[in-house]
């Protein structure tokens, strides 16, 4: 990393620290800068001065990987670190350099490839340069502060049985989470692939055999039609660090048969999960949802969620302008 980089890493990160903390109470501190598949990108923002920071990070998800499920083969991630309380110009200055950085990049011209930045969503300033440089906000991650004080039981759905899910359940959980895949994937995010439905059983398996009371199922006469799947904090670290509050459970799955919805399923199924979440003393809960389905948006707000952030994307990469 070249020196005026490296030495002005910390200063930069503290003023993003600053900035983002007036934004948004629930967003951490920025962390360290990751490795990145090539040297730091430099911005000064109309300046003399360094004034932001990015690196790309290229992943690549082997076919035999669910993951591969939720997005891209080849995914390039820029992870921006901008000063200053308005970063229109350094954001614009980022991702033209980032777009250069991408055309000398082989698998960037791929059909499977992506794109990403992932943004806080109460940081608008930036938002007509990732407009401008091709970047849609295609999903967003949500969180759910714990309420202060007593709060109302949950209320239960009329003629819905709600109850934790075992291993013999897994087909009733499988082919709830294969349509909850197909339906997702119509706003742009998963990826429909031929591996799929095996990887997907081998996950339910993996998780009803070790992750008991953490799924449940609604069911109605006999017939599952709500899936509700949650990480503890114990196995959310992998995103936990996207909050500066802990501990932080993970809400996987979350859905409703669609013959059934607006009957008040869902709703009793998250609230229900809230109640044991609130007397544990969760903190934070996080989730992801699909910004343009337009369902997903105005029922977790309901629910008392609210955009932490926004992944913008340009799929494939080379979209990126």
């Amino acid at each position: 990393m070249p020196w005026v980089v490296r030495d002005s890493v910390r200063d930069i990160n503290r003023a993003v620290a600053r900035r983002w903390q007036a934004i948004d109470p629930l967003l951490p501190d920025p962390s360290a800068l990751p490795a990145g598949c090539g040297e730091p990108l430099v911005t000064n923002g109309g300046g003399s001065r360094v004034s932001g920071l990015g690196v790309c990070v290229h992943q690549q998800i082997p076919p035999e990987s669910l993951n591969q499920t939720w997005g891209p083969a080849d995914r390039f991630t820029l992870v921006p670190r901008l000063a200053g309380q308005d970063v229109a110009v350094a954001t614009d200055e980022l991702l033209t350099a980032w777009r250069d950085h991408l055309a000398g990049v082989g698998a960037s011209r791929g059909p499977d490839a992506g794109a990403s930045v992932v943004w806080p969503s109460r940081d608008v300033t930036g938002v007509r340069a990732l407009l401008g440089h091709g970047l849609q906000p295609l999903t967003v991650i949500a969180a759910r502060s714990r309420p202060e004080g007593p709060q109302p039981s949950p209320r239960q759905a009329f003629g819905v049985t709600i109850r934790s899910a075992g291993p013999e359940d897994e087909e009733a959980v499988l082919g709830l989470e294969l349509q909850l895949v197909k339906f997702d994937a119509q706003f742009g995010g998963p990826v429909w692939r031929t591996a799929t439905p095996a990887l997907v059983r081998a996950d339910i398996r993996d998780c009803l055999r070790r992750r008991a009371n953490w799924t449940w199922l609604a069911e109605r006469h006999g017939r599952a039609v709500g899936l509700l799947v949650l990480q503890p904090p114990s196995e959310s670290g992998w995103i936990a660090g996207l909050t500066g509050c802990a501990p932080a459970a993970y809400l996987q799955t979350m859905f409703v048969d669609s013959r059934e919805r607006g009957t008040g399923i869902g709703s009793a199924m998250v609230r229900n999960l809230h109640a044991r979440l609130d007397a544990d003393g969760i903190a934070v809960t996080l989730l992801h949802h699909s910004q343009v389905n337009p369902l997903s948006g105005p029922f977790w707000n309901r629910m008392g969620y609210r955009p932490l952030w926004t992944s913008w994307e340009a799929r494939p990469a080379s979209a990126l302008r």
